[in-house]
């Protein structure tokens, strides 16, 4: 005897879930991808970013270059398993959009008008990672 696979019966819910992951994969790439930029500019030149004094978690650009840049690297990775609906990516990707929340505000100072894009970017891929339930989704790859 064999065992038919059937595909969910498309819903509304299973198609706002869908499109939330992918909401979601896209954002963190972007995210990713521009903390990549922003980690490339600290690294190689500190005169882009202000400069201030008796900051509480002052580090030297280099260093929160290299925090950005890692950041970035592993938002990317991220982002492609979200793109497959795994649910160690979803996982992941909370932690890393809460990673980049907490570096972004860490470095308020250096570059504010970034660091605010960044955390609200960050924010919207949090929420659209929680508001979904993991039985609303099902995987495209094995759709027919």
């Amino acid at each position: 005897m064999t065992a038919t696979h059937t595909r969910p019966a498309d819903t509304t819910k299973q198609e706002w879930a869908a499109g939330l992951t992918a909401f979601a994969a896209v954002m963190l790439f972007l995210v990713g991808l521009l903390d990549i930029f922003r980690g490339i500019m600290a690294v190689a030149e500190d005169d882009i970013f202000v400069t201030t004094r008796n900051y509480a978690f002052a580090f030297d650009l280099t260093s929160w270059g290299w925090i950005h840049l890692s950041l970035g690297v592993l938002a990317v990775i991220v982002s492609i398993g979200l793109l497959k609906v795994s649910m160690w990516a979803r996982v992941s990707g909370v932690a890393i959009a809460g990673l980049v929340i907490i570096a972004n505000f860490l470095s308020l100072p250096y570059y504010p008008v970034w660091s605010v894009v960044m955390i609200a970017l960050s924010g919207f891929i949090i929420w659209a990672l929680c508001v979904v339930q993991r039985d609303s989704l099902f995987n495209l790859s094995e759709a027919e």
